[in-house]
């Protein structure tokens, strides 16, 4: 029986190719969907930046809180602006760098298992109606291409890194998104 090829690209975002990803582990199974929230600078949105950090292409002089981070080798497979545009960093085969330390449900290292989807946006502002309409048919799409992410396997970055990760935060309306994938869980 031959496998089934799984979609690694969206065909409606803009595809921006971040260097800052690798090989999945072989015979890794991609079954966990992760929701972040990145702004830069912090609770600011708009500009290039965010394509510039996850590109290596951060001007440290640019604003203060860069210098401090421009040398981070990270990145997503996902952003959804706050206009609802979809920015494609990484294939979806392939391990994006949006983790870090984390665990879910006792395994750690969640980039190999995962898909990291970042919301323009910060723990305290409310995310747009766009951006929750471009995130519930993104998941759909990955939900279909990889049906081992079930939407109890859906969570936040807070959840996989807590004491050191809050978001999506707050502000992100869990039972909104839930409730456009037919989902309820407790998150």
């Amino acid at each position: 029986m031959t496998k089934k090829a799984v979609p690694s690209l969206l065909p409606e975002a803009r595809q921006c190719p971040s260097p800052n990803h690798d090989e999945r582990p072989a015979g890794c199974c991609v079954d966990l969907l992760v929701i972040h929230n990145i702004s830069l600078p912090p609770s600011q949105f708009g500009g290039p930046w965010i394509d510039n950090f996850f590109l290596n292409r951060l001007d440290p002089s640019a604003h203060d809180y860069f210098s401090a981070i421009h040398q981070q080798r990270v990145s997503a497979h996902l952003l959804i602006r706050r206009s609802g545009e979809l920015v494609q960093y990484v294939p979806l085969h392939l391990r994006a760098w949006h983790a870090g330390k984390s665990a879910f449900q006792g395994r750690e290292g969640c980039n190999d298992f995962s898909i990291g989807i970042e919301l323009e946006g910060d723990d305290h502002t409310p995310y747009t109606s766009a951006q929750y309409h471009r995130l519930i048919h993104a998941t759909k799409y990955i939900l279909g291409a990889y049906p081992d992410i079930t939407p109890s396997r859906i969570t936040g970055h807070s959840t996989i890194a807590p004491g050191r990760k809050t978001d999506p935060g707050p502000a992100f309306d869990w039972p909104r998104y839930l409730s456009g994938l037919g989902a309820t869980i407790a998150n």
